[in-house]
């Protein structure tokens, strides 16, 4: 009994190196890469947003640090990639995996608990620092467009079109004018549409007047004129129309899915159902961001995969490269596929999942084979 509890403290004293050796690997590529991207960024914010007006390097620092989070997260897969693939050929140079193989080690007892980890961090990335690094991608978009635009003033002509409703009635606002600080809209065209079957939309009115303002759960028009199909115009001094926009979200436009968190999108979800919008990217992004545990895992298995030849066959830097090669592959099909998903062509769920599955499977295939021949 003794005995075996000193060879199960033993391996697990190997495994904790092995991890060890792979968050140092980790560390590094994640280093790599974030100040790639942080310098490719700040080049194009100085080009863009500094070309438009005069930012000191201060300020473009702090657009490039709301900027560049979002963006890293998007190439962790690369960073497990790389970091596991340098931290498995790093120990099998030295011998080391050659001895924890000698000592009747198998490869699974090391490579499983580094996608273990993979797999935790995965899941802290979806829920803690993707929603901060979403927060300040949506925090960059608002930043630029307010520094690339000309001032606005509160009446300037410029129309504005608001699309509201539910699965009985869909509602399209379109105004010459705002005033967003007041909410109230001038010169008003409402088109009023009622949801079929199959989600088509037949119109029934259409109503025209000098102003609206959103009250607590209506539109209040003033001087309409509304006229319904087959009938004649009706005169309004005043008219009420039942909505469900909040005065801060009327004028606000939807956040882009990768502004949005894993916590915000549900709810997001829900709201540009209910205005009558197309939803799958939004449902893409959630189904994306749910996988990320997955592809993280699926990468550090797949470069663990391909490290673990052995020095004296040869050939290490080939696999290595080949690794490189296929990580990269089943990056640019995941890419694909979210076209695809996007674009309606296969569903959100299959888009999001399919990827990170495959990549998990040539991964345990591979090292089927490298483990057990």
């Amino acid at each position: 009994m003794s005995f075996r509890a000193t060879r199960i403290l033993s391996l697990g004293r190997i495994e904790r190196y092995v991890l060890i050796q792979q968050a140092r690997a980790l560390t590094v590529a994640l280093a790599v890469i974030a100040s790639l991207i942080m310098l490719i960024d700040f080049v194009e914010i100085s080009r863009g947003v500094g070309s438009d007006v005069d930012l000191s390097a201060l300020r473009i620092l702090g657009l490039m640090g709301m900027k560049s989070p979002a963006v890293i997260l998007q190439l962790m897969p690369f960073v497990f990639l790389f970091g596991t693939l340098a931290a498995y050929v790093g120990l099998n140079r030295r011998s080391e995996l050659i001895a924890m193989r000698a000592a009747g080690l198998s490869a699974w007892r090391f490579v499983l608990p580094a996608a273990g980890t993979a797999l935790i961090f995965g899941v802290l990335t979806i829920t803690v620092l993707g929603p901060v690094a979403a927060w300040g991608d949506g925090l960059f978009q608002r930043e630029r467009t307010r520094l690339s635009s000309a001032p606005v003033e509160v009446d300037q002509p410029k129309a504005v079109w608001i699309r509201e409703g539910d699965s009985q009635r869909q509602m399209i606002i379109r105004a010459a004018r705002q005033n967003s600080a007041t909410a109230q809209l001038q010169d008003v065209t409402v088109f009023i549409y009622t949801v079929g079957e199959g989600g088509a939309l037949s119109f029934v009115e259409r109503i025209d007047a000098a102003s609206a303002a959103l009250t607590s759960g209506s539109w209040r028009l003033t001087d309409a004129v509304g006229a319904q199909t087959g009938q004649r115009a009706v005169s309004y001094a005043r008219l009420d129309l039942p909505s469900s926009l909040a005065r801060d979200e009327a004028f606000a436009r939807f956040a882009r899915p990768q502004s949005t968190s894993l916590w915000a999108l549900p709810t997001q979800i829900r709201r540009v159902e209910q205005a009558g919008f197309s939803s799958t990217a939004y449902r893409l992004r959630l189904h994306q961001l749910l996988a990320t545990p997955l592809m993280f895992a699926a990468m550090s298995i797949l470069a663990a995969a391909f490290s673990l030849r052995l020095m004296r066959l040869g050939d290490l830097a080939r696999m290595s490269i080949a690794a490189v090669i296929l990580g990269f592959a089943f990056f640019f099909v995941n890419q694909t596929f979210a076209a695809f998903g996007t674009a309606e062509v296969i569903p959100p769920f299959l888009a999001a999942w399919l990827p990170p599955v495959l990549t998990g499977l040539a991964a345990f295939t591979l090292l089927f084979y490298t483990e057990d021949g």
